[in-house]
C-alpha cells in the first residue's frame, strides 16, 4: 500500500535533500535539537497526518505515516527527533473528551503545541509497567499531586506537553494488575520549576532523551485522559502505531546503509579492481536486501490491519522486531563494507550506524517482543 504514497515519499525526500549528512554530523556532534529540521517537517503538514482532518491535520492512514518515516530516514536524516510528535496524539484522540481533543489537536497538527514527550518508563521498573511508582493523588475534585520519577522520556525539553502514565489506585488495592494507572496530559510549561524537574541524560547518540523528577506537582483534574485507572489499556492502544512507524524507520535505515555500502562497494578499488566483485563483499550486501525486503513486508502486512480497524499486536511487534534486526545488520555490513573509513565522521556511516542501534532496544527491546510472541501467540509458559 505504501506504493500509493510516492507522491508524498518523493516530496519528503527533496526536504530532506536541505538537510545533508553534514547537518546531521553538527547536530550530533553538538548534541543539539534539529529544530530547523523539524520546523520543516511541521510546517509541510507531515507531522500531522494521523490527525482527522476536522481538526487541522491531514486525515490519512497509518501506511502514509509510515511512507513519511521511511523516507526520512532512507534519505539519511532522523525522524527520531519528533516521530512521537505523530502517534502520542493518539491517546487523546481515542480517549480523550470532546473539550480535550478541540483544546489540542488542532494546536498539535499546527506545531503551536509540541507533544512529543511520553513519561512510562521508571528506573526501578523499566519495561515492566505495570510497576511502575509514580503516583497521582486526587485533591479534591479539581487537581492530582503526582510524585516520582520517569527516566529515557525522550525531547521533554523540547515538548510544551508531556503524556504520563502514572498511579492513582495503589497496587494491592485493585482486582487485576492492569487496573490503577490512569493518563495525563501535562502541560510541562507551567509545570516546569513547580514541581517538575528535567536532567538530561548524555547517550552514544543524539536522542535528547532525558529523567524527569515529580515533587508535588499539582496538575488540574482535567488532565485526564478518559476514566481513571483505565489508563494501561490506553497506552497500550497506542503501542501498535508506534512499532509500526519505528518499523518503518528502520527498513529506511537499512535501505540507506544498503545504497550507501553498493556505492561503495562499486567505486572503491583495491589491487586494481572494484572490491565490488569479491562475493565477500555482494553476498552481504544481498543478504541484507532480502532480510530488509521481507522485513518490510511484515511492517506493510502490520500497517494493513492497523488502518483496517483490525487486531494486529502479533504482525506490529514482528514487524518492529524484523525491522530493527535487518536495520542493525544492514549496518553492520555498511561498516565492514567500509572498512575503515566507516569510522570516519566525513562518511557518516559511523553516526547512522549509533543511531539504529538503539531500535533493538527501544521503544521495545527485541527480547521482549520474543518473549510477547512465545507467550501470547505460541501459547508457551509465561517467563519469570
Amino acid at each position: 500500500m505504501a506504493e500509493m504514497y510516492e507522491d508524498i515519499r518523493d516530496a519528503v525526500a527533496k526536504l530532506c535533500a536541505d538537510f545533508p549528512g553534514e547537518y546531521w554530523q553538527e547536530t550530533d556532534r553538538e548534541r543539539a535539537y534539529p529544530t530547523e529540521f523539524v520546523k520543516a517537517l511541521t510546517e509541510n503538514g507531515y507531522l500531522s497526518v494521523l490527525i482527522p482532518e476536522e481538526f487541522g491535520g491531514s486525515g490519512l492512514g497509518i501506511t502514509a505515516a509510515a511512507a513519511i518515516m521511511e523516507e526520512i530516514h532512507k534519505s539519511g536524516c532522523n525522524g527520531a527527533a519528533c516521530h512521537a510528535q505523530m502517534y502520542t496524539m493518539g491517546a487523546v484522540l481515542r480517549h480523550g473528551s470532546d473539550e480535550q481533543k478541540q483544546q489540542y489537536l488542532p494546536k498539535i497538527a499546527t506545531g503551536e503545541l509540541r507533544l512529543q514527550a511520553f513519561g512510562v518508563t521508571e528506573p526501578t521498573s523499566g519495561t515492566d509497567t505495570l510497576s511502575l511508582r509514580t503516583t497521582a493523588v486526587k485533591e479534591g475534585n479539581d487537581s492530582y499531586i503526582v510524585n516520582g520519577q520517569k527516566i529515557w522520556t525522550s525531547r521533554a525539553e523540547h515538548s510544551d506537553l508531556m503524556l504520563l502514565l502514572a498511579r492513582t489506585t495503589p497496587r494491592d488495592e485493585v482486582k487485576k494488575r492492569t487496573d490503577g494507572l490512569s493518563v495525563f496530559l501535562v502541560d510541562m510549561r507551567e509545570a516546569l520549576g513547580n514541581g517538575l524537574e528535567i536532567k538530561p541524560i548524555r547517550t552514544m547518540i543524539n536522542h535528547a532523551t532525558t529523567e524527569i523528577f515529580f515533587d508535588n506537582l499539582k496538575i488540574p483534574a482535567d488532565s485526564l485522559i478518559g476514566e481513571e485507572g483505565k489508563g494501561f489499556r490506553y497506552i497500550l492502544s497506542g503501542m501498535n502505531a508506534e512499532r509500526i512507524l519505528i518499523g518503518s524507520e528502520c527498513i529506511g535505515d537499512a535501505r540507506w546503509f544498503i545504497e550507501k555500502a553498493s556505492g561503495y562497494a562499486r567505486d572503491r578499488s583495491v589491487f586494481g579492481k572494484p572490491i565490488g566483485r569479491n562475493q565477500g563483499i555482494q553476498f552481504p550486501i544481498a543478504e541484507s536486501y532480502a532480510q530488509t525486503e521481507a522485513a518490510d513486508l511484515m511492517v506493510k502486512r502490520a500497517a494493513e490491519l492497523y488502518e483496517a480497524g483490525e487486531p494486529c499486536g502479533p504482525e506490529a511487534n514482528m514487524a518492529k522486531y524484523l525491522a530493527a534486526e535487518a536495520s542493525w545488520k544492514a549496518a553492520d555490513m555498511c561498516m565492514q563494507t567500509h572498512g575503515g573509513f566507516a569510522f570516519a565522521e566525513e562518511f557518516d556511516v559511523e553516526r547512522k550506524f549509533r543511531e539504529t542501534r538503539l531500535y533493538r532496544i527501544a521503544p521495545i527491546s527485541t527480547n521482549l517482543i520474543l518473549s510477547f510472541l512465545a507467550e501470547h501467540v505460541l501459547d508457551l509458559p509465561r517467563s519469570y
